[in-house]
């Protein structure tokens, strides 16, 4: 039945994202939100649910030249942990610092170490992300992110 690696795939994603659902319909319920927090995770859970759906329908095979491509070299797996690290560093952070703090040093930073050169364009787009999705947040949808060491 799972003959090509798109299907092997598409139900490892469609496991995770059903672990994913289940996880996001157990999120407390908030009786003052327009909007509930648990809107964002349940879309994501079901796109995710929607694309592999997608992927298992996909029929084209997979050549010698696109499975060469899929090793993954020991310089790569480096490279994976140390995002993995940036990520794990960002979460333990996040509450003590703040959102807008977080996030712009965590772009700004992981565009830095994967090698993104223009330092003034990346602090500004890591800037600018931050404050445009906490302000959407915040204002827009009345969800509050977690300000840290700025009183706003």
């Amino acid at each position: 039945m799972l003959t090509r690696i798109n299907q092997k795939i598409a139900v490892g994603l469609a496991l995770i994202s059903a672990f994913y659902l289940v996880l996001s319909y157990n999120l407390p319920k908030y009786p003052n939100a327009i909007i509930d927090a648990d809107m964002v995770p349940k879309g994501l859970g079901f796109l995710l649910l929607f694309f592999a759906f997608l992927l298992f329908l996909d029929k084209k095979e997979e050549t010698e030249a696109e499975k060469q491509k899929r090793t993954i070299t020991r310089g790569n797996v480096l490279i994976l942990l140390a995002v993995l690290v940036f990520i794990l560093i960002y979460i333990f952070l996040l509450e003590i610092m703040g959102f807008l703090i977080m996030t712009a040093l965590f772009i700004f930073g992981c565009s830095l170490f994967l090698g993104y050169k223009k330092h003034v364009t990346n602090a500004i787009v890591s800037v600018l992300f931050s404050f445009i999705i906490y302000g959407l947040f915040n204002y827009l949808l009345k969800i509050n992110l977690p300000a840290g060491i700025i009183p706003f």
